[in-house]
Parts: structure tokens; C-alpha cells; sequence
């Protein structure tokens, strides 16, 4: 686990060729359909011929809770080691990692259409002040921009009449896990690597990827909650300039690392590599060895 940009899937994919794994993939946006360059999804060449899993399994407007991913990983987690495979998570998304292999476990709300219309005619400070007066606890972790998680938050407080926080609970870990993540202790190292990260989007073609998926599902939710494209629909709407956009885009991609890292710091058994002292190859032969001596 770690950061955007910090090389995740470079070493996922050295490590399995070690291991005899399988890799899958604990990324929210990268279990949808169709978002390929802006989830930074490796390519089927990039992938070396590891299998990967939990890539474009939804269609962007189809609806994908935390409970189906957390569902769905672990039938692949028994798939692959049924096949006397190892299995190898890598990714980014800290509430993904946290309840499937972690102590914590989500109240199971099933989605309220209605009440979500309702909300969805809310700004995003009248969707988050109504979460602060709810579930302060939660709304400290939520983004007050991220309208999708702050409505799926207030849907469960609202549902069960109590705050979303005092609904989840504690559980034992299903697994044996071993905990890495990849991370640089200059700031500056990684958010350089994000910005030439996203340089490189441009040059593969995400200015048309976005403009499609916009010209396909219109002010679809995912979409507009989504780094790589929510920045860039005001430029296709002609409302920023096209410099304005990727500035914002580089920009948001280094907060959002600088959330994972505050994350993945409350997570006490990680090991952490720093990404500027220490090459894939090293890293790799590092976890081969501790895996060994399971």
C-alpha cells in the first residue's frame, strides 16, 4: 500500500513473479469499467502476465459499496489460494485494506435511492455540516467535498438512527497478513513523481478518455468524484482553461496522497520502504524473505 505515484504496482507484479501470486487490486476507482488512464490501471503489458483481479468488474453507473468490494475479495482471496497461489493486494484505498483485512466491519445499509435524491439537491457544505452535527467521528475523515461518501455516510446514520460510527464494529482478522507499504520521506520526492505522473496521463491520451466517458454518462457521480476527471469536466464545459485543469488536477492528486499517507500511518505493522533510498528489486527480496518465514 501507499501513496499515488509511490510504485505500487511495479512491485506488486516483481513480488508475485516470486511468489507464484496472483494480484488484486484494492483500488476504488479501478474496479470500474472504462476508467483506465485517469486509475492509473496498468496496461496488459505492464501487467507481465500476472493475473490481476478487481479491475473492471462495474459499469460507471452502477452502484459499488465497500461490502461488495470487501465480498467479492475475499471469494478471489479463496479462488487464488485454492489454486495454491499467493494472493498480493496492492493499492491505495485505506477503508478497502482496512475492512477486509483488519478488525473493522461496516454496518450493512442498503442503498436508499430516494433519500439519496433528496441529498443530492444539497451543496456539499450543507450535505457535510448535516454529517458534523450526525457523526462528527466520520465527517473528520471524509473529505467535505466528497459528496458521494459524505451521502453514503448520512444514508447510514439516517437508516439506522444512530451515528455511522457507533454502528461499525470490531472483529477479528480473517487472515495472516504481511503489511507493506511504499512511501518517501521527502515530500517533495513524491509529489514530483505525482506531477510527472500525471504528465504522462496527458501523453497517453487522458484528455480523450475523459472527454468520452463525460460525452457517454454525462455529470455521472463516479466520474465528478473521481481525481483525473472531476477536474477536467470544467474545462470541457468551457468554464477553466486547459492550464487551470491540470494544475488542479496535480494538485488535488498531492492531497489526496498526503490523505493516504495520514491513512496508512495509523496502521502500525507496516513496514515502510522509502521509494528514494531503496530500488523495487531490494523491496521485493525484502517481503520474498519475510513471506519465507511465515
Amino acid at each position: 500500500m501507499g501513496p499515488s505515484a509511490s510504485g505500487k504496482t511495479k512491485l506488486a507484479i516483481e513480488v508475485a513473479k516470486e511468489l507464484s501470486g496472483e494480484i488484486m487490486s484494492v483500488d476504488s476507482r479501478q474496479i470500474y469499467k472504462e476508467l483506465d488512464i485517469g486509475s492509473a490501471k496498468p496496461t496488459i503489458e505492464e501487467r507481465e502476465g500476472i493475473p490481476h483481479h478487481l479491475m473492471d468488474i462495474v459499469d460507471v453507473n452502477q452502484e459499488y459499496t465497500v461490502a461488495d468490494f470487501c465480498d467479492n475479495a475475499k471469494e478471489k482471496i479463496k479462488e487464488i489460494v485454492e489454486r495454491g497461489k499467493t494472493p498480493i493486494l496492492a493499492g491505495g484505498t485505506g477503508l478497502y485494506f482496512r475492512v477486509l483485512l483488519q478488525d473493522f466491519d461496516l454496518p450493512r445499509v442498503a442503498p436508499n435511492q430516494e433519500l439519496r435524491d433528496k441529498l443530492e439537491k444539497l451543496s456539499s457544505e450543507e450535505l457535510y455540516n448535516q454529517l458534523l452535527e450526525l457523526d462528527y467521528d466520520i465527517a473528520q475523515k471524509i473529505h467535505f467535498n466528497n459528496k458521494v461518501k459524505i451521502i453514503r455516510a448520512l444514508e447510514v446514520c439516517k437508516t439506522l438512527g444512530i451515528p455511522m460510527s457507533k454502528a461499525q464494529k470490531k472483529k477479528e482478522s480473517e487472515y495472516d497478513v504481511l503489511w507493506f507499504g511504499l512511501n518517501s520521506g521527502n515530500r517533495d520526492f513524491l509529489y514530483n513523481r505525482i506531477n510527472k505522473r500525471v504528465d504522462i496521463m496527458l501523453e497517453q491520451g487522458l484528455l480523450k478518455e475523459a472527454s468520452d466517458l463525460f460525452n457517454k454518462y454525462g455529470e455521472n457521480k463516479i466520474l465528478l468524484g473521481t481525481i483525473g476527471y472531476q477536474e477536467l469536466y470544467p474545462l470541457f464545459k468551457g468554464v477553466t482553461e486547459f492550464e487551470t485543469a491540470i494544475d488542479l488536477l496535480k494538485q488535488n492528486t498531492r492531497r489526496y496522497a498526503k490523505r493516504q499517507i495520514s491513512w496508512f500511518n495509523a496502521n502500525k505493522d507496516i513496514q515502510w520502504f522509502d521509494i528514494q533510498a531503496c530500488n523495487v528489486l531490494d523491496m521485493r527480496n525484502i517481503i520474498v524473505s519475510k513471506y519465507k518465514k511465515m
